[in-house]
C-alpha cells in the first residue's frame, strides 16, 4: 500500500511542479512526515525528481510560445549565484532548524496566496 502512496505523492507533486505551482513543497512534505526521511535527502531527492518535470514542462511550454527565453535566462543567471549560495547556508543549518524555515516559508507563501488579489480580481483602470 506505501507504493500507491509514493505514487500519489509523485502524481501530486509533478502535477503541480508542471503548472509552475511549486509541486516540490508537497514532496518534501511527504517525504519528511510520511516517510520520515531527513529534511536534507528529501530536498536532494525533490531535486533529482524535479529535473524530469522541469525539462517535460519546458519543452511543451516552450514549443506552445510561453517562455519568454530573454527573461528566463537573465533569471537563470540570477538563480545560479543564489542556488550555491543557498547550498553553502543549507551545510551550515541544523536539519531541525532547516525544517522550520522550510515551514515558515510554506505558511507565508500560503497566507500570502490565501490574501493578495490577483491580477484578474483588481478592477480595471480606465484610461482617460
Amino acid at each position: 500500500m506505501e507504493w500507491l502512496w509514493n505514487l500519489l505523492a509523485a502524481l501530486g507533486a509533478g502535477a503541480l511542479g508542471a503548472m509552475g505551482m511549486g509541486g516540490g513543497g508537497i514532496l518534501v512534505i511527504y517525504l519528511t512526515l510520511a516517510l520520515s526521511m531527513p529534511q536534507l535527502n528529501a530536498q536532494g531527492v525533490n531535486l533529482l525528481f524535479f529535473l524530469p518535470c522541469a525539462v517535460i514542462s519546458l519543452l511543451i511550454n516552450g514549443k506552445r510560445k510561453l517562455v519568454d527565453w530573454k527573461t528566463a535566462g537573465k533569471l537563470a543567471l540570477g538563480g545560479l549565484p543564489a542556488a550555491l549560495l543557498g547550498i553553502w547556508i543549507t551545510g551550515k543549518i541544523q536539519t531541525k532548524w532547516l525544517g522550520w524555515l522550510f515551514a515558515a516559508f510554506l505558511i507565508v507563501v500560503g497566507l500570502s496566496e490565501l490574501f493578495s488579489k490577483s491580477k484578474e480580481e483588481e478592477p480595471q483602470k480606465q484610461n482617460k
